[in-house]
């Protein structure tokens, strides 16, 4: 116990107690990196446990990590978000630290990211590889960049909040978040769901500045930009509905209602001015929308409720879990 707390000193404050540490490492295909990630972090974390999940690899990503010393398991679904809902499932600890198995984030910024958690100072902590511009001198991957940054703006917009790097793949969390954290994502979308839902619920978020280095010669991304793209923005419309549906859905109602008062006010106009009504389609089409207006417009009033109680409801779980973990202690 004494060894085991002043190797974690540094990034519990000098905490007497010796924090559970899992270190997450979904892999698909990583054979190249996955040797040296594990020893990094075996080496800077020497008493975290390093979980590498291989998600149907055809190379020997498995092999590799078991002989540098990490825990592995299988997932046979395939898709990050799946594998590391899988983790999160299957492996407790007091922080978890998740990382991609491709040797582009530095094993040495992982005290300052789980710090905060472990000190009770923050729920997430992200990786931001975007404000020391460390990420748009190693990537040259054409409209990453872009992507991120409109990925920025949409959550800046939508909740309010302004993340420096949304997409990062290095992130912390505390207990109590990834037992409460639902992973519905089946892809790359995760990064984007789990900054979402870290705002959305209030959680303490903090970012920690790192180096970004690009994959080593060899080793290639599995990353799509147009089609995880569009992914990632669906992704983003689809937790709006969900977590705000009033706005989402008067929106909508603003919309039909507008196109109907453009399409009905040539008939409104012909029928004062004649008393009869010669656009019969426009004036239907026009009665069609305004009525999907005050539909939609009921459907926000009755969905925000169910949000609102499903939002108790998980506040209520996330008392449980925090109980359960003091009662394990």
């Amino acid at each position: 116990m004494p060894e085991c707390a002043d190797n974690l000193a540094a990034a519990t404050g000098g905490s007497a107690a010796c924090p559970r540490v899992a270190v997450l490492i979904p892999c698909y295909n990583e054979a190249v990196t996955i040797g040296k990630v594990v020893d990094d972090f075996r080496r800077v974390l020497p008493d975290a446990a390093i979980w590498v999940y291989d998600n149907n690899s055809t190379d020997d990503t498995a092999r590799i990590a078991r002989e540098h010393g990490a825990l592995v398991r299988f997932e046979p679904r395939q898709g990050k978000g799946v594998t590391v809902r899988q983790m999160l499932r299957d492996i407790d600890a007091d922080c978890y630290l998740l990382v991609d198995g491709d040797d582009t984030y530095p094993a040495e910024a992982a005290p300052a990211l789980i710090g905060p958690v472990l000190a009770g100072e923050a729920d997430m902590t992200v990786g931001d590889r975007l404000s020391n511009g460390s990420y748009a001198h190693e990537n040259d991957r054409a409209f990453h960049g872009f992507g991120n940054d409109l990925v920025r703006w949409l959550i800046r917009l939508i909740y309010g909040y302004g993340f420096h790097d949304v997409m990062s793949g290095y992130r912390a969390f505390s207990r109590v978040f990834a037992r409460s954290f639902p992973v519905v994502s089946r892809g790359f979308q995760l990064e984007c769901e789990i900054s979402i839902h870290a705002v959305d619920m209030d959680w303490r978020i903090r970012e920690v500045p790192i180096t970004y280095r690009d994959r080593p010669a060899g080793s290639t991304s599995k990353l799509s930009t147009v089609s995880d793209g569009l992914r990632v923005l669906m992704a983003i419309g689809a937790l709006f509905k969900d977590c705000h549906p009033f706005k989402f859905f008067s929106l909508a109602a603003l919309v039909f209602i507008v196109l109907g008062i453009a399409v009905g006010f040539p008939v409104v106009a012909e029928f004062a001015a004649t008393g009869y009504v010669s656009k019969l389609p426009s004036a239907v089409l026009a009665t069609g929308l305004v009525f999907c207006g005050a539909l939609s417009f009921c459907t926000g009033c009755i969905l925000d409720t169910v949000a609102k109680n499903r939002r108790k409801q998980w506040e209520l779980e996330v008392y449980r879990i925090e109980d359960e973990g003091r009662r394990g202690r």
